[in-house]
């Protein structure tokens, strides 16, 4: 065998092991890629999904749970080509079309719920946050049209002041209800404050002007608390102070 044939064979050898080597890595790519895209879809169908059940009901719209409803069908038909024997996933689109058939008439199961504490409130902004997200990706990918997306950026924040509209309020009755004048004061002033601070408040007229009032009958109820305290005080200290005089005539009596 020839040297040249030697050397052929040998480039040859070396020429099918990169070979092999790109092609296992452009499979190991591909499945890489693949796994990506399914976790992605996944979690995004996942999150419309979370927003459409947790989101409360006075937030909730038939064109809101009617928009999810179709993300998440977007999102799982193309989840399907990646996931082919996934019969969950099929059942799951085939009832997502059945309720985007419904149209607006869209059954609605959200019941309301009253913002009463900070934890909660906190919950519902970042179903919020999460669902501002969801939107502003879809329009990104041509999904939703801009204008659709420009939209209900604008109701979502409305949603999220309507959110600590009703945050501020139900703390304030709260503390009225245990008595504590203070803490009302506190809780209606943040409202106050948090609207006056809007980049435009006129919506919220209606809502301010009674956050207002519940401002002014807390501070007046705050008010009457720490009169009777003052009272008492200038009381305490007129018994003292005729003390002291009685104190000083026995004094002179005895000197």
């Amino acid at each position: 065998m020839s040297s040249l044939l030697i050397t052929l064979l040998i480039v040859g050898g070396i020429v099918i092991l990169i070979a092999i080597g790109y092609i296992n890595h452009i499979v190991e790519h591909n499945k890489l890629e693949k796994a990506r895209r399914r976790a992605d879809l996944s979690d995004r169908v996942r999150r419309c999904s979370e927003i459409s059940e947790a989101l409360p009901g006075q937030l909730m719209s038939p064109q809101l749970k009617l928009l999810l409803a179709r993300l998440q069908l977007h999102g799982s038909e193309r989840l399907l080509p990646l996931d082919k024997h996934n019969n969950a996933l099929k059942v799951r689109i085939a009832e997502l079309r059945g309720l985007i058939d419904n149209g607006e008439s869209i059954a609605i199961s959200n019941p309301p719920q009253k913002v009463l504490s900070e934890a909660q409130a906190k919950d519902i902004r970042y179903l919020l946050e999460n669902l501002h997200g969801q939107l502003s990706r879809a329009v990104k990918e041509g999904v939703l049209p801009e204008q659709q997306g420009k939209y209900w950026a604008n109701e979502i924040r409305q949603m999220l002041v309507n959110t600590n509209i009703d945050l501020f309020n139900n703390l304030g009755q709260q503390a009225l209800l245990q008595n504590q004048p203070g803490q009302a004061r506190l809780a209606f002033e943040r409202g106050v404050q948090y609207l006056r601070k809007q980049t435009d408040p006129t919506p919220y007229q209606a809502a301010l002007k009674q956050l207002e009032m519940q401002l002014a009958r807390a501070n007046s109820m705050v008010l009457d608390t720490i009169k009777p305290a003052e009272e008492e005080s200038y009381e305490l200290n007129d018994g003292l102070k005729s003390l002291d005089e009685e104190d000083w005539k026995k004094k002179q009596i005895y000197d």
